[in-house]
């Protein structure tokens, strides 16, 4: 069995951050969220994957992931171009996929209970494809699934007025490279693309059986600055925290903390877990860093207040002010205006951007 992970989109719901870099490579918990996906498929046995690539953000992505022998996979890329559908991102991997079973991943997902259970229930059974899902409370905005009394799957509504189940596809699915027949048929939706349930209701009606699984754990959808932010509480609160990194005499450590190597918290600190500090990242004497909060690499944080937040990197803070409930990308630098006149706030403030002041 083969992986194939999704990676084409282009991150309109996360700009500004996605801007200057792929939403794959937004980290939650300082892990690039395409690491969690390549994981996951690891875990359940499957080291062949293809990575589908758009127009934007390809070469970061492919910098990132190389050849895959750092996560003990082996990677290969696929040029989707211009995304016009999930099934044609997936009839991409054709070539790549063969004759071979394979699970299809988005790359901006994470679960908590991985892909196991889903693989090892379409290999029991005779099917030729596999979704998973989850409950969920507004059914109406997701793609739905109406389960027979087996668990197999009877039909699949897109955004249904009266959903017939609260079970929504969540993005992770199994097929039999009978999948690719069926993309070849597809007429693309009123959006004009050419849809994955589409694809899995055409399966069902005219290959054969499609199984199910009902993920327990939690999922995240991690499109929008909010979900990246809910996505790094739950990884958090499941992370055992590992020092790798200096804690200098002095310094306030509590709870679950993750601190690379060559992070320094210094004497006068104040780091209250679950929290992630980046390589070689310094937290100053006087900063209070509160749960739920992940800087990544290469930054300082000097005087600062940060709780339930996620500093991309490279970044600098000065300010000493209380920043909460946000996501600052990249080579971000916060300042004091104390001394500076006119009084009043400064920014420069890309496209997309939110603001509460």
């Amino acid at each position: 069995m083969k992986g194939v992970i999704l990676s084409g989109g282009k991150g309109t719901r996360l700009r500004p951050i996605t801007h200057t870099g792929p939403k794959q490579l937004v980290p939650v918990a300082n892990k690039p969220v395409i690491q969690y996906a390549i994981e996951d498929l690891a875990e359940a046995g499957i080291t062949e994957i293809g990575i589908v690539l758009g127009n934007k953000g390809a070469a970061r992505i492919q910098e990132f992931l190389g050849d895959g022998s750092a996560f003990d996979v082996d990677i290969t890329y696929i040029f989707q171009g211009e995304p016009l559908g999930l099934s044609h991102a997936v009839g991409c991997a054709r070539d790549f996929v063969g004759e071979d079973d394979f699970v299809v991943y988005l790359g901006d997902n994470i679960l908590k209970q991985g892909v196991v259970e889903l693989v090892e229930s379409f290999r029991q059974g005779d099917f030729v494809a596999g979704i998973a899902l989850q409950e969920v409370d507004h059914p109406e905005r997701f793609g739905v699934a109406d389960l027979n009394e087996d668990g197999s799957v009877e039909r699949l509504i897109e955004k249904p007025d009266s959903p017939p189940s609260n079970l929504a596809l969540i993005g992770v699915y199994v097929f039999s490279s009978e999948v690719f027949d069926v993309i070849d048929e597809l007429e693309p939706s009123w959006r004009g693309e050419l849809e994955i349930t589409d694809a899995i209701q055409q399966l069902l009606e005219e290959h054969g059986r499609v199984d199910s699984h009902v993920v327990h754990g939690w999922w995240k959808d991690t499109g929008k600055p909010t979900d990246i932010l809910d996505a790094n509480r739950l990884v958090l609160d499941e992370q055992i925290g590992i020092v790798s990194g200096e804690i200098e005499d002095g310094a306030e450590v509590t709870g679950q903390v993750d601190l690379q190597e060559g992070a320094v918290v210094e004497a006068g600190a104040v780091v209250r877990g679950p929290v992630s500090i980046g390589a070689d990242t310094h937290i100053k004497s006087g900063t209070y860093i509160g749960p739920y909060t992940s800087i990544g690499r290469d930054s300082v944080v000097a005087g600062a207040q940060i709780e339930n937040s996620v500093i991309v990197g490279e970044s600098t803070i000065t300010a000493s002010e209380r920043i909460v409930d946000s996501l600052l990308g990249r080579g971000t630098t916060v300042e004091s205006a104390d001394e500076l006149l006119p009084t009043g706030r400064r920014f420069v403030v890309g496209e997309n951007s939110n603001l509460k002041l």
